[in-house]
């Protein structure tokens, strides 16, 4: 099974880290599924959003290592929401529930074009206090499906899962990267027909961020320099959209650095938030604080990069 391929830490992050299901709306089909670790006294915690393909485990490794640091974190799965507005002020209202008023959000994929589009829905009374967008995009267009948007909910869910599927790198591949696409044609196979034909609805679906609305906050664009589902252009623009964006670029990574990738990813993030240490926006305790350990790390990361860029 790809959950054991993976990380032996998988079976027991699923034994000590309880799902919880929450209903937020009126439709009580509509349940969010979340994973919610660490502190409770931090009212500004780093939420997951997933991809497509994505349940709510695929960021155990970053749950179990950020609330080893001291890091509150919550990861999501979606209830099925056919549009972006439904699901932003479904997402609006579970951050009521929560009883938080601003979070940080990481987005991968279609989670990093949920996150913006939420960021932008709330633009007037802001609950986004920063972004960090994995492998995600500003404009839906970009895969050539809109057309077919209004069309996914008709298809039957192994047609659904053969379009994802095909996104998924093939070819030669490093052992933690076989092993990240083991698992998530695992997560993939979890789907109902309906969670997979909204997801792609909403990936797919004719809309576009408007940067204007989210300008003031603070963004980590991280994507990968290998094979992944995003074209150079996509990733050009996101660049374009925002100019002042820190740039955390992983060498290899494929679509599931979060999985493959995760120490580099982990750093990334923590680095990301060191911004806000000492603000009532901190994602961490601030009695796990090291500041000197984040420094040193930092320049350590640095200095990776620039050899590899060499």
């Amino acid at each position: 099974m790809g959950e054991i391929k993976v990380s032996p830490d998988y079976n027991w992050f699923r034994s000590t880290v309880p799902l919880k299901k929450i209903i937020v709306d009126d439709d009580d089909s509509k349940v969010w599924s979340l994973y919610d670790a660490g502190p409770r006294s931090i009212r500004c915690p780093l939420i997951f959003l997933p991809p497509v393909s994505g349940t709510a485990d695929v960021f155990f490794q970053q749950i179990l290592a950020l609330t080893g640091w001291g890091y509150r974190v919550i990861a999501l799965q979606y209830p099925v929401y056919w549009d972006h507005l439904e699901f932003c002020d479904g997402f609006r209202k579970l951050l009521d529930h929560l009883q938080l008023d601003k979070v940080h959000l990481f987005g991968a994929s279609l989670g990093g074009f949920l996150a913006q589009k939420f960021a932008e829905y709330t633009h007037k009374s802001p609950r986004v206090q920063s972004l960090i967008l994995c492998n995600a995009f500003s404009d839906t267009s970009i895969f050539n499906q809109t057309w077919t948007a209004n069309s996914f909910w008709l298809m039957p869910a192994f047609m659904l899962k053969k379009i994802v599927l095909g996104n998924f790198a093939s070819g030669p591949l490093d052992p933690e990267m076989a092993d990240g696409i083991d698992f998530m044609v695992d997560r993939l196979e979890s789907l109902g027909q309906s969670e997979l034909a909204s997801r792609l609805t909403l990936n797919c679906q004719n809309s576009y961020v408007e940067p204007h609305k989210i300008r003031d906050i603070p963004v980590t664009i991280m994507d990968v320099f290998d094979q992944s589902a995003l074209s150079t252009e996509a990733k050009e623009e996101m660049y374009k959209l925002y100019p002042n964006a820190r740039r955390a670029h992983l060498k290899t990574g494929g679509n599931f650095p979060y999985l493959c990738r995760s120490a580099e990813v982990n750093l990334y993030i923590q680095i990301h938030l060191l911004q806000f240490h000492g603000t009532r926006y901190a994602a961490i305790d601030p009695s796990m604080v090291s500041a000197e350990e984040l420094e040193v790390q930092k320049i350590s990361l640095h200095t990776s990069t620039e050899q590899e860029e060499q």
